[in-house]
Order: structure tokens, then C-alpha cells, then sequence
């Protein structure tokens, strides 16, 4: 058993990951031990310095054939729990192969992408935007394997929040939005959908390979509608379609490209991209926040718009 760990931890990330939280700040105490034994076990090599996510430790390696691969460090999450067979169901179809896991701790390991390039390393968002439609369409069109976490759960745990989390809202007016939000999930929870969703494929999740041009990546896989899924892609470069002068154009643009490449009803995906602004709105009532971001609140009016024509501006 190892003693030492050749990984070094980032600075930025040891100061920000779990600050407050007692159970990430022991995961963190123990993560150097950790990427020493799944060194050893798998016979990696390390080669390159260790970068980081939100809630992640990455770190290149090579297999013991030589084939570069990166050890993917994190500390186990409901978010995450699905990682596995999600990643096993996509078999590198749209998405980071999984070459090794070890299911007790999360630690994976993984195809190397380049990582020096995000897709939102392109300029152009008229670039992008087809990536992600593209990427999307093939990852929504598996069914989710037996067992996954179900997005009717989630769905009814927002409805169970969505009164307190409304009457947290300084603003009269985003507090209705957050009840209409709910009342349309509430019109679709009976049909929550059963194909494998990312939850969170933006262009920040999506990196460079060799095999593909493109590959999505940090999948918190759901069993579910995949209008769940778009929100994340159409808030995208929020500053950039602020400074265009037409949001709701740019946003109705994105959204039509989205649901045409998924081949969705667009009252439905209109409906469960509603559900995605309620679950933000949930999480940032419990940040501590009293108002609704921006771009949360811009899109969800918009799509309301198209929804319902003669809702009046708010």
C-alpha cells in the first residue's frame, strides 16, 4: 500500500471544494492516499499536472500499455451515482469512454480528451450550437438503463419545494413565475420520460477527442424526458445574447434548433425547460439568494411567450 501520492492538489481547488461541508473536507483529507492506491492498483503512470472541476480532481495518466487515459477523482453524489451506466450505455457514442471504475468511491478512469479545448473555446456560437444539438440528440436517444435515477422523483420533489422556495423571492413577479413553472411541471409529471439525459451538457462539458471531433463529458445521468435537457444549452454565452438586443429572438433560435435536432413536441420541451428554471430557482433559494437569475428569467418568459401568445410582457 502506498504511502505517498505523487498527485498534487491544486490550490484553487482545495481552498473552494466543500468549504463549510464536514463530509467534503474529509474526502479531501483523504484524496491524496486515494490517487495513490488507484495508481497502484491500475498500473498508471502519471503524466501531466492534475486540473480540476467544481467537484473534481483530474489527472492525465498512462496505462500501463501506454495509452493515455486520466484518473477521474470525486467524492460519491446522487448527482453522480449514474455515472457508470450512463457512460456504459453510451459506449463512447457521443460521450468520454469508461475504460476502469470503482463503483465504492466513483474514482474512474477515462479516455483522454483535450481538455485545452472546450467547444467554448470556438468564437462563433453558430458553431457550437449544432455541436450540442448533435451531441444531444444521439445521448437522449438511448434508453435509460434499469435502475437509474428517474426524473418523476426530482420532478416531485421540486413541486414539494416550489411553495416555500416562491415565497423566498423579493420580486412578486418571479415569485408567479416560479408557480407557473411548477404548474406546468405538474401538467407533466404523469409522462416523465425514459431516455438517459446529461443534465448538464453545455459547451464547457464538451471537449476535443481524436476519434470524434467532439465528446460530451461529466454526465449526471437521469431517466427522463430529454426537454429536461436543454436549458444548459440555451443559456450558453448569457453576456453575448444580452449584447446582441434581441434576447427572446437568439433564445427562440437556440430552442427551435434544439428541439428539431431531438425531434421533441415543443409544448412538451417548453414545459420540462420550465421544470430546469424551477430546479435552479430551488437551488439558489437554498444558496441564500432572494431573486432569480437573468438568464433564468428571460428564457422562461420567452418560452412562456411562444407557449401562451398573448401572455402579457411582465
Amino acid at each position: 500500500m502506498p504511502t505517498t501520492s505523487p498527485i498534487d492538489i491544486p490550490d484553487a481547488f482545495a481552498a473552494s471544494y466543500g468549504a463549510g461541508d464536514a463530509g467534503a473536507c474529509a474526502w479531501l483529507a483523504r484524496l491524496l492516499r486515494l490517487g495513490a492506491e488507484f495508481l497502484d492498483r491500475w498500473e498508471l503512470s502519471p503524466d501531466g499536472p492534475a486540473a480540476h472541476g467544481m467537484a473534481s480532481l483530474v489527472l492525465p495518466v498512462r496505462r500501463a500499455d501506454g495509452t493515455p487515459a486520466v484518473l477521474k477523482l470525486q467524492q460519491p453524489r446522487e448527482e453522480t451515482s449514474g455515472v457508470v451506466a450512463g457512460l456504459r450505455t453510451w459506449r463512447g457514442a457521443g460521450a468520454v469512454r469508461l475504460l476502469d471504475h470503482d463503483e465504492a468511491s466513483g474514482t474512474q478512469v477515462l479516455e483522454r480528451l483535450d481538455a485545452s479545448r472546450p467547444l467554448s473555446s470556438l468564437a462563433d456560437d453558430r458553431r457550437t450550437l449544432p455541436v450540442l444539438a448533435g451531441l444531444l440528440a444521439r445521448l437522449t436517444s438511448a434508453p435509460a438503463p434499469e435502475g437509474l435515477r428517474p426524473l418523476s422523483g426530482i420532478a416531485a420533489a421540486m413541486l414539494d419545494r416550489a411553495p416555500y422556495t416562491a415565497g423566498a423571492l423579493c420580486d412578486p413577479q418571479e415569485r408567479r413565475l416560479v408557480r407557473i413553472c411548477a404548474s406546468a411541471v405538474a401538467e407533466l409529471i404523469d409522462e416523465p420520460g425514459d431516455r438517459l439525459l446529461h443534465w448538464d451538457l453545455h459547451e464547457d462539458n464538451v471537449l476535443a477527442g481524436e476519434r470524434e471531433p467532439w465528446l460530451a463529458i461529466d454526465p449526471e445521468p437521469l431517466a427522463g424526458d430529454p426537454g429536461f435537457d436543454l436549458l444548459p444549452a440555451l443559456d450558453n454565452r448569457w453576456e453575448q445574447v444580452v449584447a446582441g438586443g434581441d434576447v427572446a429572438r437568439t433564445v427562440l433560435f437556440r430552442f427551435d434548433l434544439l428541439t428539431e435536432a431531438l425531434g421533441l413536441d415543443r409544448r412538451r420541451a417548453i414545459g420540462w425547460t420550465l421544470g430546469r428554471v424551477l430546479q435552479n430557482a430551488l437551488w439558489d433559494v437554498e444558496d441564500g439568494k432572494a431573486t432569480l437569475e437573468p438568464a433564468q428569467v428571460a428564457i422562461a418568459r420567452t418560452l412562456l411567450r411562444r407557449a401562451a401568445p398573448g401572455l402579457p410582457q411582465e
